[in-house]
């Protein structure tokens, strides 16, 4: 019998290529809310592992800004049938009580994704695009561009994280 074009994937496709992110992951966040000007550096602690068989991953995180500790979840996948992929993601800081959904294309060494989200203060939606990288096998590195409705892209967010455990 041959193999289902998932089991293909988790072999040797975007889906093995994903579990490479899997582990338990400590490191550094930058955030800027105005470009080229740092608002803030502190530590980031995350988890990484699959769910549903490999069909997932689930990122759980926790950091401070500004002296505020906050949490995070993200969900990322490979949808095969649209060669697509996905993160669902919310967290306690940057996402209030809203949820970014975001789609794009696998990288070579992780994943580029694109997402929307608005505020009452301004009447066009803005976008947000998440890239991740794993540069070397204990070296991951999660960077978010906040993207004007002008299309000003600038860097929000950047975790270096290291392998740990």
């Amino acid at each position: 019998m041959s193999k289902s074009k998932f089991e293909t994937s988790l072999e040797s496709g975007v889906h093995h290529q994903l579990l490479t992110l899997t582990g338990n992951w400590q490191g550094t966040t930058k955030t800027w809310f105005e470009p080229n000007v740092l608002a803030d550096e502190s530590e980031m602690k995350g988890t990484i592992k699959a769910i549903l068989g490999g069909r997932f991953l689930l990122h759980e995180y926790q950091g401070s800004l500004n002296g505020k500790s906050f949490d995070g979840v993200a969900i990322f996948g490979f949808d095969i049938a649209n060669n697509n992929a996905q993160c669902a993601w919310v967290d306690s800081f940057h996402m209030g009580t809203g949820m970014m959904l975001s789609n794009g294309t696998p990288t070579e060494n992780g994943f580029s994704v694109l997402g929307q989200y608005s505020v009452p203060e301004y009447p066009n939606p803005w976008n947000w695009r998440t890239t991740a990288e794993l540069t070397d096998p204990d070296t991951l590195i999660i960077t978010a561009y906040n993207i004007s409705p002008e299309g000003q892209e600038d860097k929000a967010t950047e975790t270096i994280y290291k392998r740990v455990g």
